[in-house]
C-alpha cells in the first residue's frame, strides 16, 4: 500500500511539526487525532457524519474485530474500509491493550499469547505473525505490531523482560511484511523508567519502520511521569518518520504532546465521554445532566457551530439524556468530535503560522481558569 510522510513545517519554539500523511485512502494533515471505531464504527454516527465534521481518519480494533465478526470475514467482503463504508485512512491497533486489560485470561510467552474471549470464554493464540495477518484482511493503511502493554506500577525487572519481548515480536512482524500490506509502526514501550524507553526506542529505529507510536501511557500513571515519558522518548525517534502516541487523550494533553513532536492521537475520551453526558466546551467542560440545564435555552456552547449546537438548547440535551433517548448520545458525539477537530486545526493553525507558544499560553490559561461544574474526564488508553 502507498504511504509517505513529509514535514511541512517544524515549530521554532519547540519540537511540534506541521505533517502531511499520504495512504492509499488518502492524505490527512498532522498533528491528526482519530476518533475510535472500536467495532468499526465510531459509536452513533455514521460515516457521512464523520466526513461532515472534518475527520480524515479513525482507528479500528483488532482484537474486537477478530472475535467478532473475524477477519476473514471482514476480508472476504472487501476488506474493512468497504465493510463500514469509509473511504478514508485507518488505523488499526494491535490488540496489545485489550490483552493488556484480560489479565486474569491471558497467558503471555515469547511464541504469543493465549487468551480467553471476553465474548464466549473461548481459547485463542495471537502471535506477532497472526496479529500481522488480521490486519492485513482486514486492509487498513496504518498497522501495529504486537506489543505488550505494561501494567502500572511495574518493577524495572518486569518491565525490562517485557520491554525485550515487545522488541522481539517486532522483529518477527517485519519478517512478515510483504510489498502491499498496510505501513507497519513499532511500538514503544518501556514502562515509566528513562533507561528501558530510550533502550527500546533505540532498538526499533534500528528496524525499518515506517512510523513510531509510544505506547503505554495513560494506565494510571500521573501526568507528571506521563509528561517525562514523553520528554525522553520522542527526541530519540527518527525525525522524518510520524510519531503516534497512543491513547491520549484529553485536549491539553494532546497539546502538550504536540509540543513534544507528536503527530498522531487516538482516544476514546470524546465519545465515551459523550455517552456519559460530559461536554467540551470553549470555557470548560460541562455535565450535561446537571439540574442548572433544565431550563437553559442556550446551545452546548456559543463558539461552537456544530450541528448539535446550530439546532438544540442544553435543556433539550439534559432531557434526552436522562430520558436515555439514542438521540442524546449522537448530539453529544457529534458535539465532543466536533470539537477536537476544531482543536486539532487550531493547533495546525498555529504551527503554520508560528504562533503555538502563544496558543499554548492561552489555551492553557483558559483551561485553567474555567469554571468547572463537576463534570469529570474518563479516559483509558483504549476501548
Amino acid at each position: 500500500m502507498a504511504f509517505h510522510f513529509e514535514i511541512i513545517k517544524g515549530d521554532s519554539h519547540s519540537q511540534a511539526r506541521l505533517g502531511r500523511i499520504e495512504t492509499s485512502h488518502g492524505a490527512l494533515t498532522t498533528p491528526a487525532f482519530f476518533p475510535v471505531g472500536t467495532q468499526g464504527t465510531v459509536k452513533s454516527l455514521t460515516p457521512e457524519e464523520l466526513v461532515e465534521i472534518g475527520v480524515e481518519g479513525i482507528l479500528g480494533n483488532t482484537y474486537h474485530l477478530y472475535l467478532k465478526p473475524g477477519h476473514e470475514t471482514i476480508g472476504r467482503l472487501g476488506g474493512l474500509h468497504r465493510f463500514i463504508h469509509w473511504e478514508r485512512p485507518i488505523l488499526t491497533d494491535s490488540g496489545g491493550y485489550q490483552i493488556f486489560s484480560l489479565a486474569k485470561l491471558r497467558k503471555i510467552t515469547e511464541e504469543g499469547v493465549t487468551f480467553q474471549s471476553h465474548i464466549d470464554g473461548s481459547q485463542h493464540f495471537l502471535t506477532p505473525e497472526k496479529v500481522m495477518e488480521i490486519q492485513r484482511a482486514l486492509g487498513s493503511d496504518i498497522a501495529m505490531v504486537l506489543d505488550e502493554c505494561i501494567p502500572y506500577p511495574s518493577s524495572h525487572e518486569y518491565v525490562k523482560a517485557s520491554t525485550r519481548l515487545t522488541t522481539l515480536w517486532a522483529e518477527r512482524c517485519l519478517k512478515e511484511r510483504r510489498k502491499d500490506d498496510p505501513a507497519f509502526f513499532g511500538i514503544v514501550q518501556g514502562g515509566m523508567y528513562r533507561d528501558l524507553r530510550e533502550e527500546s526506542a533505540g532498538d526499533l529505529t534500528r528496524m525499518d519502520f515506517q512510523g513510531y507510536a509510544i505506547g503505554g501511557l495513560s494506565v494510571g500513571e500521573p501526568k507528571s511521569i506521563m509528561q517525562n515519558v514523553l520528554e525522553w522518548t520522542a527526541p530519540v525517534l527518527p525525525e522524518n518518520r510520524p510519531r503516534y502516541l497512543m491513547g491520549v487523550g484529553t485536549p491539553e494533553d494532546i497539546l502538550h504532546a504536540v509540543m513534544q513532536g507528536i503527530d498522531l492521537f487516538d482516544c476514546v475520551l470524546p465519545t465515551r465521554n459523550a455517552r456519559n453526558g460530559m461536554l467540551f466546551t470553549s470555557k470548560g467542560k460541562i455535565s450535561i445532566k446537571q439540574a442548572r440545564y433544565a431550563e437553559d435555552p442556550g446551545p452546548i456552547d456559543e463558539a461552537c457551530r456544530c450541528y448539535a449546537c446550530l439546532n438544540y438548547s442544553r435543556a433539550y440535551l439534559r432531557h434526552l439524556y436522562l430520558a436515555n433517548e439514542i438521540l442524546s448520545a449522537r448530539l453529544n458525539t457529534i458535539h465532543n468530535i466536533y470539537y477536537y477537530m476544531k482543536w486539532m486545526k487550531g493547533i495546525r493553525a498555529a504551527i503554520q503560522e508560528g504562533r503555538l507558544a502563544e496558543f499554548y499560553k492561552a489555551q492553557i490559561s483558559q483551561m485553567n481558569e474555567a469554571p468547572s461544574d463537576g463534570a469529570m474526564y474518563h479516559q483509558t488508553a483504549a476501548c
